[in-house]
């Protein structure tokens, strides 16, 4: 009796998993869907970059690859001896992301002090109501040290670092604290 149960279940089990399955596949992308983002790529563009940046290059268009979704506006800056915006725009097409992969690829470093504060500051003042994900590539332990120590040190309040053996990565939460402050209060309020 017991046999015949367990064979009756392996049997449905059998039956409803790939309907599960199919069920899954067919609905997830409906919910895979997000709304877009401001993508802000902030990459150090002094001479510290030369040595990494084919490892550098090759790690953020894997990363942009896996974080693109079509809508989303990417902005790119070279923070050299001053920051500059290399390229802009929204990602409608694989020519869209292609271009983006370019400028980091073109990017030429120069100069010894890259102008992350300018960047970030930068940054958080094109962020649209939406969200954000911003991403700072340093391949100078200096900068982030005098970033860190000076008026800017705010921006990197919300940051998560990983750290590479010549380079880091930082994904910071630009303008998060106010937001936080307002879910906070929103939240104690009721």
């Amino acid at each position: 009796m017991v046999n015949r149960i367990m064979r009756q279940s392996l049997k449905n089990i059998k039956i409803l998993l790939p309907l599960v399955s199919l069920f899954f596949l067919i609905i997830s992308p409906v919910y895979a869907q997000r709304a877009p983002i401001d993508v802000n790529l902030i990459i150090d563009g002094s001479s510290s970059l030369t040595s990494v940046k084919n490892e550098i290059t090759t790690w953020v268009n894997t990363r942009l690859d896996q974080i693109l979704s079509d809508g989303d506006r990417v902005t790119v800056w070279s923070a050299g001896s001053q920051s500059k915006v290399i390229y802009s725009g929204k990602m409608d097409a694989a020519a869209d992301r292609d271009a983006v992969k370019k400028s980091i690829r073109d990017l030429l470093p120069a100069g010894s002090n890259p102008d992350f504060s300018g960047a970030l500051r930068d940054a958080s003042s094109r962020q649209s109501a939406g969200y954000s994900y911003t991403l700072l590539i340093s391949a100078s332990p200096a900068a982030l040290s005098s970033l860190l120590s000076g008026r800017q040190a705010g921006y990197l309040r919300f940051s998560r670092v990983e750290e590479f053996s010549n380079w880091r990565a930082l994904v910071v939460g630009l303008n998060l604290e106010s937001r936080v402050k307002k879910s906070a209060a929103a939240f104690f309020s009721r």
